[in-house]
């Protein structure tokens, strides 16, 4: 889904201009290999960072999960303390988008990588939009 706040511009990356929401969010240099794959290997996160980097930023509450409330923000405490998500506060709403210009400066290529993996993976294309699609 596109961005539902009323108050950005569809498209533009809500991490270059908002603080964080949490204070759990890496600074780029401190975004690890290792925490970002594991983060990765689960496959409803994969999910939910293939609906980011096709729609852009989402509500977390506008995210269609298989799984309870609490399980859902289990997994975007993952993506975000691993550094793939920046999520920003609009009131009462939370909103995710995926940190693409700061992954690609600390391990260029990765996202692309794992996505079309991913997909090949999946049996199908990356999706719209998407690396290889």
């Amino acid at each position: 889904m596109p961005r539902t706040d009323p108050g950005g511009a569809l498209g533009a990356d809500p991490s270059a201009t908002s603080a964080p929401a949490d204070p759990d969010q890496p600074e780029t240099a401190s975004i690890r290999l290792g925490d970002l794959l594991q983060a990765f290997s689960d496959p409803l996160r994969r999910r939910i960072v293939r609906l980011l980097a096709t729609e852009g930023e989402a509500g977390c509450g506008d995210i269609a999960l298989p799984v309870t409330r609490a399980t859902g923000s289990y997994h975007f405490r993952i993506l975000r303390t691993a550094g793939w998500t920046h999520t920003r506060r609009a009131g009462r709403e939370r909103y995710l988008s995926l940190r693409r210009a700061d992954l690609e400066a600390r391990f260029p290529g990765l996202v692309d990588a794992l996505l079309r993996a991913d997909a090949a993976e999946r049996g199908g294309p990356a999706g719209p939009g998407a690396p290889g699609a």
